[in-house]
């Protein structure tokens, strides 16, 4: 075998192996579809805690650290806003799609990704776990397993506005004092809510609704143009 396909193939075997130790050491978790080089489960939301003190001391696995936590809204996943291959017969305005908004409300709309790396066996994991309540949308803290997760999990709360439950100090991490939503869902305008300004009189900085006007851009169609025809540029034509 040569060795440019010698690699991926003893990759793609250590993967399988590893998958098969995690499906027979840990319960309470589903493989979803990833990259060739890549492991992804799913985590029951009751059974996330479990799932990760085993994914954290079973030897075959051993994933000591936590790299990463991140929130996913997946609200506006697999819709598109834009179709514009060609003008319409009536003239050409925005060219939108108008599609009924998804739910907000939608099942499953938020899940929390853990990023594992385990130093002992050189591997790396991807977990999720879904939100079960969309409204008011909660996981258990892993804090007690990894105490990495803390100021994770206080950024996913931040942009997302997912909580976590037994996190030991969850507040805001990254944006201001006062901050009204969370700038990562989906539906949050992309101006903003508010400005802000220094005020001269009142001698602080004070908060205003936003003066921009809210628009979306229209995309470019490339229509035909006749005065581009070949049979209109030939030598033989009257000028």
């Amino acid at each position: 075998m040569e060795p440019s396909t010698a690699q991926p193939a003893a990759a793609s075997a250590a993967i399988e192996a590893l998958a098969r130790t995690i499906e027979e050491r840990v319960s309470g978790v589903r493989r979803l579809p990833s990259l060739p080089q890549d492991l992804a489960y799913e985590a029951d939301p009751s059974q996330l805690l479990t799932v990760c003190r085993a994914l954290r001391d079973t030897v075959e696995l051993r994933f000591e650290m936590l790299m990463d936590v991140s929130g996913v809204d997946y609200l506006q996943y697999g819709h598109e806003e834009w179709v514009t291959s060609a003008a319409t017969r009536t003239g050409f305005s925005r060219g939108r799609i108008a599609d009924a908004p998804p739910d907000p409300d939608m099942p499953g709309r938020f899940a929390v990704v853990y990023q594992l790396l385990s130093i002992s066996h050189n591997t790396r994991l991807r977990l999720r776990v879904t939100c079960p309540d969309t409204r008011e949308p909660i996981v258990d803290s892993v804090v007690d397993v990894w105490a990495s997760a803390n100021w994770f999990e206080r950024e996913a709360f931040d942009l997302f506005g997912i909580l976590f439950r037994g996190h030991p100090d969850l507040r805001r991490i990254l944006t201001d004092y006062g901050f009204i939503g969370h700038p990562f869902r989906k539906d949050f305008p992309l101006i903003g809510n508010v400005e802000t300004r220094y005020d001269p009189e009142k001698k602080r900085v004070v908060y205003e609704p936003v003066s921009i006007v809210p628009r979306v851009l229209a995309p470019k169609v490339i229509r035909h143009d006749n005065r581009y025809e070949p049979a209109l540029n030939a030598s033989e034509l009257p000028r």
